[in-house]
């Protein structure tokens, strides 16, 4: 896999051109989004943080497998209570029009903590996508942080999600998986 990092944008004006099929990245602050992102790549390409939040731009990469392009979106946290009102509704009216206007975006990944995946927040971004999701898109839900859960609480989460996917950035699991499914999603067959 090579990632090149293009840019980090503060709203829709100073994204890069959408000349390229992208894969936006949502979740709630203090998900595991940057280490996700660090293990999906193999390779340090955002700061990891414990303070919820600290993600306010929309940074855009360049991911290239098996000769095939797109874009990799990594989209602020929602749901960070440590910023003031108004920089939050600055933020949420940016990332609405982007979502809702960015016609090159083909999938959505909504990464959920594993350790809490009922959320009512996680459920809110979900109908959210779904109310303008268009035929050419899609929503994959991942689950994060497996490692902290018991085999049993493990099996629970899959049986109530089965079209989810789990990882574990912290032991490096379930990367390939997600890597096939992009691939599938994108281009019709699985990323090897």
């Amino acid at each position: 896999m090579k990632v090149k990092f293009l840019k980090s944008a503060p709203s829709i004006k100073e994204a890069v051109e959408p000349n390229l099929v992208e894969v936006a990245l949502l979740g709630r602050s203090n998900v595991g989004k940057s280490s996700f992102l660090n293990a999906f790549t193999g390779m340090k390409i955002a700061k990891t943080s414990s303070t919820p939040g600290k993600t306010r731009l929309i940074n855009f990469f360049e991911i290239e497998e098996n000769g095939l392009k797109y874009r990799l979106v990594d989209l602020p946290g929602f749901g960070y209570a440590k910023v003031s009102k108004s920089l939050q509704k600055e933020w949420g009216k940016n990332l609405d029009y982007f979502l809702r206007n960015r016609f090159n975006i083909k999938l959505f990944i909504h990464l959920r903590d594993a350790r809490h995946p009922n959320l009512e927040i996680d459920r809110g971004v979900e109908e959210y996508l779904r109310s303008f999701l268009r035929p050419d898109q899609q929503i994959l839900t991942i689950f994060t942080k497996i490692d902290k859960l018991k085999q049993g609480e493990l099996v629970k989460l899959q049986r109530q999600f089965p079209d989810a996917l789990l990882v574990s950035n912290l032991k490096k699991r379930g990367f390939e998986k997600v890597k096939e499914k992009i691939g599938e999603i994108l281009w019709g067959k699985g990323e090897k």
